[in-house]
């Protein structure tokens, strides 16, 4: 393995702790993720695999030798599953995680830190935000699929990686303590969305109430379905779910709601500027074809019915995940500006707003859907 020296030694050093079979032309910066700090690992052989080097952020995911066991069951369980899918190309498919030379799925350096190297998968593209009917389709069969071969797997196998992470119950806690304290003085500055959060969690906590109540199957989700954690290949079809961290045991609803979020949203996450947010219709229509396409074989009627609540719920929960963030002084979110936080709030409100008033369209597309693939 060579390098050359005008790269962080630092980097070269923990690469050498992995099986890496390459001779390395650079190491750069890769991606716009919130949580992690990622490398892109380049093959100076251009038929040579390419790595992604990544750092976990372990002040997130506290336990990191559950999370990478985590991503070892998933991956494993996809890969024995599309075995028996005529034409499926495991490496393509799903992500290979890169063992150390001491056999382990992670390094821990000598200042606490974890990382871990994946395959990069080549010409592969991910968006931001969706541009094309195309793109929204492929995003729900790509989610629906992800779910569907993972639908036969014993949640208990998986462990929480941040417990509580779509509890609506423990994230409103978790707001309220950080009103309560207000420890940087932002307070004053946002009365009108802890009002409009309040008048809502009643509504919002529906989910984990038929959940609690035996109504909704408990199942392995991916829990963080932003249309940028699927890789389309260079013709705009799925072809890998990536991002795995937070794949833990959940409700189907979650990661429908929180794909539509950033799909049908017609405008950027923290887009400034909220009078340009609104709900592509023909987006989420296209997307709900895709997904239900492929979760109509395992989907219950139940959970049927629970998607349009997980459409006003996800976005209803990262509008507190972000304002929490805020009151508590930005420890979570990577942010641009010292408003940045609030700036995502307001754009989350603002959607869901907008889902709001399309509820029954959105409803009435849902059960459409349903009844076109089921005939």
């Amino acid at each position: 393995m060579s390098h050359s020296t005008s790269t962080d030694t630092r980097l070269y050093n923990l690469i050498a702790a992995f099986k890496i079979d390459a001779n390395i032309a650079s190491v750069v910066p890769f991606g716009s993720g919130h949580i992690n700090d990622t490398y892109r690992i380049k093959n100076s052989d251009p038929d040579g695999i390419d790595y992604l080097l990544q750092r976990i952020n372990h002040h997130v995911f506290k336990n990191v030798p559950a999370l990478m066991q985590n991503l070892l069951y998933v991956t494993e369980h996809l890969k024995e599953k599309l075995t028996e899918i005529p034409d499926s190309d495991l490496e393509k498919e799903v992500m290979t995680i890169v063992e150390t030379r001491n056999g382990k799925p992670y390094f821990q350096d000598g200042d606490g830190n974890y990382w871990r190297v994946f395959h990069f998968l080549k010409d592969t593209r991910s968006y931001d935000q969706v541009t094309t009917e195309q793109q929204a389709y492929e995003g729900g069969k790509a989610f629906g699929r992800f779910q569907a071969l993972l639908s036969d797997m014993e949640p208990g196998l998986i462990k929480d990686t941040i417990p509580d992470f779509h509890n609506i119950e423990s994230r409103l806690a978790k707001f309220e303590q950080a009103v309560e304290a207000d420890k940087v003085g932002r307070l004053h500055k946002v009365l009108p969305e802890a009002e409009f959060i309040r008048r809502r969690a009643n509504e919002m906590s529906e989910i984990l109430r038929l959940g609690r109540a035996g109504l909704l199957p408990l199942r392995i989700v991916h829990n963080d379905t932003k249309f940028n954690n699927v890789l389309l290949d260079s013709s705009d079809h799925a072809q890998c779910v990536i991002d795995l961290d937070t794949v833990m045991p959940g409700y189907v609803a979650y990661d429908f709601g929180d794909s539509i979020r950033t799909i049908a949203n017609t405008a950027a996450e923290d887009e400034e500027n909220v009078k340009l947010i609104d709900i592509n219709i023909s987006l989420f229509e296209s997307y709900t074809k895709g997904y239900i396409k492929e979760a109509i074989a395992f989907l219950t009627d139940t959970e049927l019915n629970s998607l349009l609540k997980g459409v006003l719920l996800l976005p209803y929960a990262q509008t507190i995940r972000f304002l929490t963030d805020y009151l508590e002084g930005d420890h979570y979110y990577k942010i641009h500006s010292p408003d940045h936080n609030l700036q995502r709030t307001r754009a989350q409100l603002a959607l869901v707003k907008k889902l709001e008033e399309s509820r029954e369209k959105l409803g009435q597309i849902i059960l459409d859907t349903w009844q076109q693939y089921k005939s």
